[in-house]
């Protein structure tokens, strides 16, 4: 049972824990900013296919993998600020390209900007996480970072919201008439590229605003004092590599946390497609928002992330772990197996279960580690790929039977969109059993 008189931030380090935890909050606002997007680029560009629309968390994803490993041999030459720091300057120019690949209304210009912005959030992760590890007792680290992690959902919230009022709301592709017809496909050519310039403006202006909070806050960074810690005294790379590779522990955190940013991505970007297949079946005047169901599962999350933080002061973190699992498992279930608003709130449920994973699964993984948590928590970063395959592959579950989310019965009752949610039921399983093992390893 973990000593509940230890504290989780030591007072003279509580400053520079909440500057480095603003930084959660802040690649928060980008990856939820970004999951409505798929939905959005759909509309405005309704040439897409279901896979090529996904190609945007593919590429918002893939830079996590892409620099999760320079961005470590960076920190481990120079610093953890100079590392936020480099970070924070790939975030904001990422964002700014949004401005050109407006202009020029190129899809593949847009992908290329969300890759920068993961670049810089690449280097934010695999600094932060073990910074915040670091600072205080190896026994209320998991706890520590849980706590960091518990204020990424806020960002995360603001930038749903974000995306609803100022994006979502605003585009004009998905305007319809009094009897439901799609407005944009009566245009003329030239009313369509006025349409579609407009719209594509709308989804750049928020990443634009959004990079200049980002060089906001990266002077707030350069001023402020950054303790070094005992991490910091270096392991040779070739040491730290056969440290990691001898891990069990770390190795199949590796895989659970692919596994688990596949789940979340998969759940908070299909949610949208999933509230359309809905809404076939409703009239215009009761169709659902989905980014409100987004916001209500996201606040679920943040609810269970303060909860689970909680119950780590007295509960093993992979019993936590393995029961959040579970439970995760069979509201996803649910999603796939219920159709109409029941599944709906399935779906949302799952957020709950979903809250404690990512930083937990990081925390039991660098468990016990010294220089070569540095080399680590790039791998559990780039395990953030999955975030960049799953929505791929479940994307291509929904053109099995063409560009609509129900073509398609499986069994003769499910429809394709609901279906697809079996990707997410299996990697929450993963997940799920990382939890067990660990657990039972360590009684």
């Amino acid at each position: 049972m973990r000593k509940a008189n230890i504290p989780v931030v030591k007072r003279e380090l509580l400053f520079p824990f909440i500057i480095i935890t603003s930084l959660f909050a802040l690649w928060g606002i980008a990856n939820d900013l970004t999951n409505p997007m798929v939905s959005a680029f759909k509309k405005v560009m309704p040439e897409l296919s279901n896979v090529q629309a996904s190609l945007v968390q593919f590429a918002f994803y893939f830079g996590y993998f892409f620099m999760a490993f320079p961005a470590a041999l960076f920190i481990r030459k120079y610093s953890y600020k100079s590392g936020i720091i480099l970070g924070l300057s790939f975030y904001a120019i990422g964002a700014f390209l949004f401005y050109p690949a407006a202009a020029n209304a190129e899809f593949n210009y847009f992908l290329i900007s969300l890759w920068i912005i993961t670049c810089g959030l690449a280097f934010l992760e695999t600094t932060s996480n073990p910074l915040i590890l670091s600072l205080g007792d190896k026994e209320t680290a998991t706890q520590r970072l849980n706590l960091a992690q518990a204020f990424n959902p806020v960002g995360s919230l603001m930038g749903m919201i974000v995306a609803q009022q100022f994006v979502i709301s605003a585009l004009r592709s998905d305007d319809k008439d009094a009897s439901g017809v799609l407005i944009y496909d009566t245009l003329s050519d030239t009313a369509k590229a006025a349409v579609r310039d407009n719209d594509l403006s709308v989804i750049s202006i928020p990443y634009i605003i959004l990079g200049l909070v980002v060089l906001a806050i990266m002077v707030i960074i350069i001023f402020t004092k950054i303790p070094k810690t005992s991490q910091e005294d270096k392991m040779s790379l070739s040491d730290s590599f056969k440290k990691l590779l001898a891990n069990k522990n770390y190795k199949l955190g590796v895989v659970s946390q692919a596994f688990y940013v596949g789940a979340q991505i998969m759940c908070w970007t299909y949610i949208f497609q999933y509230v359309d297949n809905i809404n076939e079946g409703l009239p215009a005047t009761a169709h659902l928002t989905a980014t409100w169901f987004n916001v209500a599962a996201m606040i679920i999350f943040l609810t269970g992330r303060w909860i689970g933080t909680g119950l780590m002061k007295t509960i093993n973190p992979s019993k936590i772990l393995m029961l959040f699992g579970f439970g995760s498992v069979v509201f996803c279930a649910g999603a796939i197996l219920i159709n109409g608003a029941i599944g709906l709130y399935s779906l949302v449920a799952v957020s709950l279960f979903m809250s404690i994973m990512f930083p937990t699964i990081y925390g039991i993984a660098l468990k016990n580690m010294g220089d070569e948590a540095k080399i680590g928590s790039a791998g559990l970063v780039m395990a953030i790929v999955g975030g960049a395959l799953m929505p791929v592959l479940q994307g291509s579950i929904l053109d099995w039977g063409g560009s609509g989310f129900s073509d398609l019965q499986i069994l003769g009752f499910i429809p394709e969109v609901n279906f697809s949610f079996i990707l997410p039921l299996i990697c929450l399983a993963v997940v799920t059993t990382y939890g067990y093992i660990t657990w039972k390893s360590s009684k």
